[in-house]
């Protein structure tokens, strides 16, 4: 218990060196590992409020209730909910019902809210793909400054140097790339993650935008030409 209390109570103490050792990249690399840890949280926390994972049951069932030839109990049953995907069949259904838009036109405007939803739900991926190219790089930045530190040292000490003092200065330098990495990894783990969850998002969106205006209600699919007619 004593030795693990102590090794906690170094830990700070460790980081902190770690960050002086590293110098200013170290410190950028800190700075980005605290956003990226931010933004993976936020994204986290913005996709649970867009319903990523519901699975869109409601939307299932509006959507079932539409092909029935009940626009009303579709529109009913996405009254009220936030998702993506209830947001998406929601517009799709107003769209057809709208009597100053054709088929052609619900469709773009059908398009349109589809393109602002999915927009939404990659808001926040430029910052982790930024983390997942910048991290590295500052790393690299850092241990190339510090080699050559550690070489001008080297070269000052001339026939005196000690190698002990290179070897330490050099791992000191490799610090700023084994954290860049760090960085950067689970950055790359979480990127991925909401790419595939955007993704699946797409697929759900584009597929019941597909079944509300292959099945619609004859009345609204001839509403159009009746008026033109």
């Amino acid at each position: 218990m004593d030795d693990t209390a102590q090794i906690s109570g170094a830990l700070p103490g460790r980081m902190f060196d770690a960050l002086v050792l590293g110098g200013p990249a170290m410190w950028a690399i800190a700075a980005l590992s605290v956003i990226s840890l931010a933004v993976i949280i936020w994204k986290i926390w913005d996709l649970l409020a867009a319903g990523a994972w519901s699975g869109g049951a409601h939307s299932q069932t509006a959507i079932a209730a539409w092909a029935a030839g009940d626009p009303d109990g579709a529109e009913a049953a996405l009254a009220g909910r936030r998702s993506l995907r209830a947001q998406l069949a929601r517009a799709a259904m107003a769209s057809l019902r709208d009597p100053q838009l054709d088929r052609a036109g619900a469709e773009a405007e059908t398009g349109r809210v589809a393109r602002d939803l999915l927009a939404r739900a990659r808001s926040g991926l430029r910052a982790l793909e930024l983390a997942v190219v910048i991290g590295p790089l500052l790393g690299l930045l850092g241990t190339v400054a510090g080699m050559i530190a550690a070489f001008r040292a080297l070269q000052e000490a001339g026939v005196q140097a000690d190698p002990a003092t290179l070897a330490g200065g050099i791992w000191e330098a490799l610090l700023t790339t084994a954290a860049g990495m760090a960085v950067a990894i689970p950055a790359q783990i979480a990127l991925s993650g909401f790419d595939a969850v955007v993704d699946r998002l797409r697929h759900d969106m584009e597929d019941a935008a597909t079944r509300i205006f292959a099945r619609a209600p004859a009345t609204l699919t001839e509403r159009p030409r009746a008026a033109a007619e």
